[in-house]
């Protein structure tokens, strides 16, 4: 396979950071693994990288004194750093596209110069954010590519925890078609890949370039060789991972969890911290339950992973889950995951590695989620090979080395180096109502529920 000259932009791409920030710099650090990648980045992130020593052909910071000190006291005293807030994506907006304007201007003569072969954009990864570099690159002969791309997945009717959590700029995200770029990004690029099989249905109109890749990988180092195998029939180690907001659903994990619990044959630690601990410490009370439940708080990355490898099944039923990489994680650490069959989780797990409840509503997911668990408890065996299965599924097809492999392919396609590879999505999704109709692939099970 031949090098690429690959130039990435990505913003946020930060080895020291969590969530999109690692993501973006983890993928990109697989496709430098491979290619030769220029790393675009805002100047606040280039210590951290440059500390990472990735095998970066070049790290390119992007310095806007004025605005940089504008976004980051708006992060600070509008935001307060909340990043749920559903206000950030139009606040990011300005933002995004100045900085890739600053891209083109610091790597114009290099790219017309023909230094790269393609240009990729992991981030943002929201596909509400515009890229204006496909116009900037219409006269060049060098393609475009963006993704994983994932978003735009609806709110669940019948869940508190979604009413709770949903705002009322979220009716407003279809505006955003009408915005500079929104349409050029999507009809100049060269392949679009979705992260999931929602965003997948939302470009549907674009399926002759069009490929599924999930966005959420996990690094071949986090990976276990060994399997944890509890003694005998001792109890089952629970793990709820996440933040502890509305939508993530930790109270239904700990509803579902609360007969095992009081029956002292589980275990439950929650760790993560937010504006729900104090309600969910309650409810863990009011269940009878608090003896077996453990609030660790905020964990780092490093503390997290270790949490994952002591637990037995990861109890994840977030009700609106974009990417879901904590998921992808507990796989590679041999936690059996029992999650919501809805966006990014839906996507990841398989029947063979793990469980997915249908959002019905609350009560019928509860009792679905004990049924499991109960399963579970009373079948050691059963455990046990979910959790291998996990394992050698989250090694062989969920590293981030597995991705790049993938993205290289469709770069490949792009340049007219390699064959249209088959990238279709798990599930076959209406969009914008989050209804799965039929499988794509035999290895999920057959859905078909309201949004």
């Amino acid at each position: 396979m031949s090098r690429l000259r690959v130039l990435v932009l990505a913003p946020d791409a930060n080895p020291e950071h969590i969530s999109l920030a690692l993501e973006g710099y983890s993928h990109g650090e697989a496709l430098a693994q491979l290619h030769a990648v220029t790393l675009v980045v805002s100047s606040w992130n280039e210590g951290a990288l440059r500390r990472a020593q990735a095998p970066f052909h070049g790290i390119e910071a992007i310095s806007m004194p004025w605005l940089d000190r504008i976004y980051h006291w708006g992060l600070r005293w509008i935001f307060k750093y909340n990043f749920h807030s559903r206000a950030m994506t139009p606040f990011l907006y300005p933002f995004s596209l100045a900085f890739e304007w600053s891209a083109w201007q610091r790597m114009r003569t290099r790219i017309i110069a023909g230094e790269f072969d393609v240009v990729l954009r992991l981030l943002p990864t929201n596909p509400v954010l515009p890229s204006p570099f496909p116009f900037f690159l219409r006269k060049c002969s060098i393609p475009f590519v963006i993704g994983p791309i994932n978003g735009g997945l609806p709110w669940p009717k019948g869940f508190s925890q979604a009413n709770n959590q949903k705002r009322w700029i979220d009716s407003l995200r279809r505006l955003y078609k009408f915005m500079p770029f929104a349409r050029s990004t999507y009809r100049r690029a060269a392949a679009i890949i979705a992260g999931s099989s929602q965003s997948y249905a939302e470009f549907a109109d674009y399926r002759d370039k069009l490929f599924f890749i999930p966005e959420n990988g996990v690094r071949q180092s986090l990976c276990s060789s060994t399997v944890r195998r509890p003694q005998g029939e001792g109890k089952l180690e629970l793990i709820f991972l996440g933040a502890l907001v509305p939508f993530k659903a930790c109270d239904l994990a700990l509803r579902a969890a609360a007969t095992l619990l009081r029956g002292g044959l589980a275990h439950l630690t929650v760790a993560g911290d937010g504006p729900e601990r104090s309600r969910l410490e309650q409810l863990a009370k009011s269940l009878g339950v608090e003896e077996s439940v453990s609030f660790r708080g905020m964990l780092t990355h490093t503390e997290a992973m270790q949490q994952l490898r002591l637990a037995d099944i990861m109890v994840y039923p977030s009700v609106r889950e974009f990417g879901g990489a904590v998921v992808v994680e507990a796989l590679a650490a041999g936690a059996v995951p029992l999650v919501a069959d809805f966006g990014g989780p839906g996507d990841t797990v398989r029947p063979d590695v793990g469980f997915k409840v249908s959002l019905t509503n609350e009560s019928e997911v509860v009792s679905q989620m004990e049924a499991f668990l109960v399963e579970l408890a009373r079948d050691r065996n059963l455990l046990d090979r979910l959790r291998e299965q996990g394992m050698t599924y989250a090694r062989e097809s969920l590293t981030w080395d597995a991705k790049a492999q993938a993205v290289t392919r469709v770069l490949n396609w792009v340049l007219q180096r390699g064959p249209k590879p088959d990238f279709p999505p798990p599930k076959v999704v209406a969009a914008g109502t989050g209804t799965y109709f039929v499988e794509a692939a035999p290895c999920t099970r057959s859905i078909s529920r309201p949004g």
